[in-house]
């Protein structure tokens, strides 16, 4: 069968697909050992994992993109789920970093706002994981900051403010919620979880990983496997097997 005439018998095949939505906590999230990495390797043949972070922005400015990203006419049936990770910028301290800082009150209210547009795009609040920004570890962030001619421009004890409002937010709209923030300083040091204070080291990935595959799991268990095992496929009349649909 030619190539051309195989294609039009056989149905368009579209990956479900995983959209992880944040900072440059998500946009590194692909690196070696990191946790989009790790849902990526988890799903591959059922669903598609897509990295959508954006190094340094907050909600004010993903609230914009966010219907850019994800709309009824591009796919939105085939989005399976919706990570949020938005935070570790917004809580930046207004007098020292006021390009990324948002007020409290704001950061919720644009969360709100991300969950009710993927309802509107029939994302349903089952389908949408809100994580907390981490913990932030002061002595080691203020070396970058230092490094960079700058002063200390984070709090952890602000950060825990914007991580409350995060899980209230997943309460009010009812969606899941990772709240890195508190799991991460349960009875231990959490600075190994971090690499330079703010950002993800390998073990703080492997964590997160654990902590959103706990979730995703039990909501993509029901997605099947993609294709036919390469066992599965007739040798002989590989049309058959493949393009089922070709031979109605």
């Amino acid at each position: 069968m030619a190539l051309g005439k195989a294609g039009a018998c056989g149905q368009l095949l579209l990956w479900p697909r995983v959209v992880l939505f944040g900072d440059s906590i998500t946009e590194f999230s692909f690196r070696d050992n990191g946790w989009g990495a790790y849902l990526a390797e988890r799903l591959v043949r059922k669903c598609d994992v897509v990295n959508r972070g954006l190094s340094g922005y907050n909600t004010r400015w993903a609230k914009l993109i966010l219907p850019r990203l994800i709309a009824k006419s591009a796919g939105a049936e085939s989005t399976v789920a919706v990570i949020v990770f938005f935070g570790a910028n917004d809580s930046a301290l207004k007098d020292l970093n006021p390009k990324q800082h948002v007020p409290l009150e704001e950061y919720a209210a644009n969360l709100k706002s991300m969950i009710q547009y993927l309802k509107s795009v029939d994302i349903t609040e089952d389908r949408i994981i809100l994580i907390t920004p981490p913990p932030l570890q002061e002595s080691a962030w203020e070396k970058e900051c230092f490094a960079k001619g700058d002063k200390l421009n984070r709090h952890n004890a602000t950060t825990g403010e914007y991580a409350r409002a995060c899980v209230q937010v997943a309460r009010d709209c009812g969606t899941d919620v990772v709240d890195l923030w508190t799991l991460m300083q349960n009875n231990q040091d959490f600075s190994s979880y971090l690499r330079d204070g703010l950002h993800l080291s390998p073990k703080g990935n492997s964590f997160l990983a654990a902590q959103l595959w706990s979730r995703l799991e039990k909501k993509l268990s029901a997605l099947p496997f993609l294709l036919p095992y390469w066992r599965d496929v007739d040798h002989t009349h590989p049309e058959a097997t493949l393009l089922p649909d070709a031979l109605q």
